[in-house]
């Protein structure tokens, strides 16, 4: 897998679809200092862009009912932007792996308001920084550095993977139509003829032996 240069919000790679294994993803995230495992793990696991978790603030973190609302993002020049599309403004769900880490933040950092992701003076945290010491920590803990898309696109893997539908993916990815999920991950869903052919059956064997009973 190749490494992920990130610059803002691009990122270089020679598949701009690499991912991590959930095993290899928690093991990248909990090697990193406690300051900065929970970035890394909404980008894993809710799927936001760099811009958007530099604009996240902390009333948007819902724990309560383990929900992120989407509703800026943030771009060097301009500062706090709201979002390209429509689509852009969005809720995405907080999975158990995820809580944790942003409940640990969010004690760690004693106030509440402001940016949920920022440095202490208030100011959006640095991509640079933030990945240079990712970098630095995982090459001293022999793990391959990975960059924030990358994350965004490990996030929408284990979406599949789990089970969830496109048209669900898409709205928590932030895409302004299905369309553009199932042409960058389409790959990734369910749907050879063997595949096909075994959910059918699986389905029509629970229906008769359900109705027969």
């Amino acid at each position: 897998r190749p490494l992920m240069l990130m610059c803002g919000e691009a990122a270089v790679s020679a598949d701009t679809d690499q991912t991590v294994a959930p095993a290899e993803a928690e093991q990248l995230i909990v090697a990193l200092q406690p300051r900065d495992r929970a970035v890394w793990a909404a980008a894993i696991y809710a799927g936001l862009r760099s811009g958007e978790l530099q604009a996240l603030t902390d009333e948007l973190v819902d724990l309560d009912t383990n929900l992120i609302r989407v509703r800026w993002s943030w771009d060097p020049k301009e500062g706090r932007v709201a979002p390209k599309s429509r689509s852009g403004r969005r809720t995405v769900p907080v999975p158990a792996a995820l809580r944790k880490h942003l409940l640990e933040h969010r004690l760690a950092r004693g106030r509440r308001g402001g940016l949920f992701f920022g440095r202490p003076d208030g100011r959006p945290f640095s991509n640079q920084s933030l990945s240079q010491r990712a970098t630095r920590t995982w090459r001293a803990a022999g793990l391959e550095p990975i960059g924030l898309h990358e994350c965004r696109h490990t996030f929408a893997s284990l979406m599949i993977a789990a089970g969830v539908n496109a048209k669900a993916l898409s709205t928590f990815l932030g895409h302004a139509s299905v369309t553009i999920t199932l042409d960058r991950y389409g790959h990734l869903f369910p749907g050879s003829e063997k595949e096909a052919a075994g959910l059918l059956d699986s389905y029509l064997e629970r229906s008769v032996g359900g109705g027969s009973a």
